[in-house]
């Protein structure tokens, strides 16, 4: 057994006769008596105390530290009173991802679980009070697709605390605990109507946003990037090379989602579109910091800008432009006076990505090629997303057999 139980209401002593015997301490009758010490495996002494009749208590727990320690699933008692939040600071301060990402982890976690179990110590976290959390979140309304990530996060940082030792398993993993999960929506892409329509109702400024986010299927960010040296008119080429991020509401320029560069095929419409809105709205030199707030300044001709030649800050266009052109075109109700419009997550700007790959589907273009042009980390994931879309083989398989067959005589 790892360590030794000390009773503090007695001790041995050598009587008269030279033996040793049991005496009474000045502690006898008062306070814990038990006390359980071991060495841990930093070399200093820990212990714990037990009130009197409960030395078998005591031994217990002796021999679970020693079955953790023989296991390596020992947690120092003091390194088990740490809580969750500065434990989760901490690992904020260590991370090394981009800077975006820490950003959004670092909101995860102050909006949605350190009000919850923040002052709770990591050593006593059981799967019951994740399932508690998970369910504070459920009543709050927080849609899957968004708790997914506040969960990724929170399990990244007890995964994280079991690894340097402040418990001895995540509580995330018990089966008991069951994850958000995103809501199963299939994609319905806008009818050519609708994007018109849209298009219509935006600024002039902005209204070439839609030819290009429509038309070769970028990103918001991507489109809000868009420089003069992206555009290849001769080559019919648009160059997807960077992207307008915001960083603790602050905007940098920083390489497209997952860093994947591409070249994208510039219809003749589109280019059309751009020309004559640089003519109106000539292109801008912004300088931004490259990738993180401290980062190298540089400065490229913006297709797309403010109204004052600053860069478009992705909230302020979507209240102040997106939403109501939405209204106008019809996708969202006339809001009540004082009313701001109804939510629109489905109608984003994103909206025009998926026109663009059921477009491209739709004229038999390879899934290979759609995902390529949407900049996705592999065609089975556009695959997940867009299968639905895809024309169907019924129809070209009932043709391949029939010309196989058809003329041919049964009977013959």
């Amino acid at each position: 057994m790892a360590g030794h139980i000390q009773d503090r209401w007695y001790k041995t002593e050598t009587g008269p006769d030279g033996k040793p015997r049991r005496v009474k301490t000045e502690r006898y009758g008062t306070g814990m008596r038990y006390r359980a010490r071991y060495i841990g495996p930093d070399g200093t002494e820990k212990s714990k105390s037990f009130p009197d009749g409960q030395k078998r208590l005591a031994e217990k727990w002796l021999a679970q530290v020693e079955a953790d320690m023989t296991r390596g699933q020992y947690v120092d008692p003091r390194a088990a009173r740490t809580t969750f939040r500065q434990y989760a600071e901490r690992w904020l301060a260590a991370q090394t991802t981009d800077v975006s990402t820490q950003d959004s982890a670092e909101r995860y976690l102050r909006l949605h679980a350190l009000p919850y179990i923040g002052s709770r110590p990591l050593g006593s976290f059981k799967p019951e009070h994740v399932r508690g959390w998970l369910r504070e979140l459920e009543d709050e309304g927080i849609p899957g697709s968004y708790a997914v990530h506040i969960y990724g996060t929170v399990r990244a940082v007890l995964s994280a605390a079991v690894d340097d030792g402040y418990l001895s398993r995540n509580p995330c993993n018990a089966t008991s605990v069951r994850p958000p999960t995103r809501e199963a929506r299939r994609v319905v892409p806008w009818l050519p109507e609708r994007v018109f329509a849209v298009r219509a109702a935006l600024p002039g400024r902005f209204q070439a946003t839609t030819d290009t986010a429509g038309g070769c299927g970028l990103r918001q960010g991507e489109v809000f990037g868009l420089a003069e040296d992206a555009l290849s008119f001769e080559a019919g080429t648009l160059h997807v090379v960077r992207q307008v991020k915001l960083i603790r509401g602050r905007p940098v320029f920083a390489p497209p989602k997952c860093d994947k560069e591409r070249d994208v095929p510039m219809p003749a419409t589109v280019a059309d579109a751009i020309r004559m809105h640089t003519k109106e709205y000539k292109p801008v030199k912004v300088t931004l910091p490259w990738k993180t707030l401290d980062g190298p300044k540089v400065t490229h001709s913006l297709i797309f800008t403010g109204a004052r030649g600053a860069v478009i800050r992705r909230k302020d266009f979507n209240v102040d432009y997106w939403k109501p052109a939405l209204v106008a075109a019809g996708v969202l109700p006339e809001p009540e006076e004082g009313e701001d419009p109804a939510a629109a997550r489905e109608h984003g700007m994103h909206a025009l990505r998926h026109f663009y790959a059921s477009v491209l589907l739709e004229a038999g273009e390879n899934i290979k090629a759609v995902s390529e042009y949407l900049g996705h980390a592999d065609p089975a994931m556009t695959l997940r997303v867009y299968a639905h879309l895809m024309p169907s083989s019924k129809e070209r398989t009932r043709k391949a057999i029939d010309a196989v067959f058809d003329g041919h005589d049964p009977q013959g």
